[in-house]
């Protein structure tokens, strides 16, 4: 496995696969990888002759008061799993690499990036996005990898790759559960075992999720709410197309997101519904 460290040297290797008629799949991440990060990996190796991994803690999509500065930075580690797994390149670039002082091309998240995700972490999606089409320009990735956890992410990646990345195709990755059901995320290292136990709840009140939604909702808030060392955040259903929320008479394939805090650590999930035959 390579370890590039610059864009000038990754943009080379990059300019030297396309001519020689090989594909990229890239996979970008912030690092502290587990077996939903491999998952990325091999559906990856499925779709194109390379892949590009890229480990960057991304510091435009942390808000004044997250986590930042404490957030799991593992990249020995890192690198030996990807080794394990056959991986082409690490890239794992500084913050100067990613943002030289001459500045890049600035996203925004528009309306949908104020909302859920983007109502508690003002700003985050603005620099998601930037990142995301920072690290395009540099990869070219013929397929990129996202895990379908963060569904909002995934939704607005979607909408800047048919706007401005059309030779991109975004793959979604299903998430990876642990055994208890808690999805697989960097930040379940920060939970106790007890918080481990209560953060199933999320899943858990998702999973009790139909029509009429305003009960079930209702109910589901309950549920996390009087979960121990738990705070929800938001908890909702939402079209999958536009990304807004659905109402008791809605009949259709939708999706079920929810955000909460346990002890000190944020967490989100999310299930697809199948509304369609749903009665109330």
């Amino acid at each position: 496995m390579r370890i590039i460290h610059t864009a000038d040297e990754l943009e080379a290797f990059v300019e030297a696969t396309k001519a020689a008629s090989k594909t990229i799949a890239f996979v970008p991440t912030m690092g502290a990888l587990h077996d939903g990060h491999l998952s990325l990996v091999e559906l990856a190796q499925q779709k194109a002759d390379v892949v590009v991994v890229s480990i960057f803690v991304n510091p435009k999509q942390f808000g004044a008061n997250e986590d930042f500065d404490k957030y799991p930075r593992t990249l020995n580690e890192d690198a030996k799993l990807l080794e394990t797994k056959n991986v082409d390149v690490l890239f794992a670039p500084s913050v100067g690499e990613v943002y030289p002082p001459e500045g890049v091309r600035e996203q925004r998240a528009g309306v949908v990036g104020s909302t859920f995700e983007g109502a508690s972490r003002p700003g985050h999606f603005d620099g998601m996005l930037t990142v995301v089409g920072r690290l395009f320009d540099i990869v070219q990735p013929d397929f990129a990898i996202f895990g379908a956890k963060d569904a909002q992410q995934l939704f607005m990646v979607k909408k800047l790759a048919g706007a401005l990345y059309k030779n991109t195709v975004i793959v979604a990755a299903p998430t990876h559960r642990e055994p208890s059901g808690l999805a697989m995320s960097s930040r379940n290292r920060y939970l106790s075992d007890a918080q481990r136990i209560s953060a199933t709840a999320l899943y858990k009140a998702l999973k009790t999720l139909r029509q009429p939604l305003s009960l079930t909702l209702e109910a589901a808030r309950t549920l996390i709410d009087s979960t121990p060392e738990t705070k929800l955040d938001y908890i909702a259903v939402v079209d999958p197309e536009i990304f807004r929320p659905v109402t008791d008479d809605y009949r259709g394939k939708a999706l079920a997101i929810v955000a909460a805090k346990v002890g000190n650590t944020r967490l989100i999930d999310n299930l697809e519904l199948d509304l369609t035959e749903q009665s109330e």
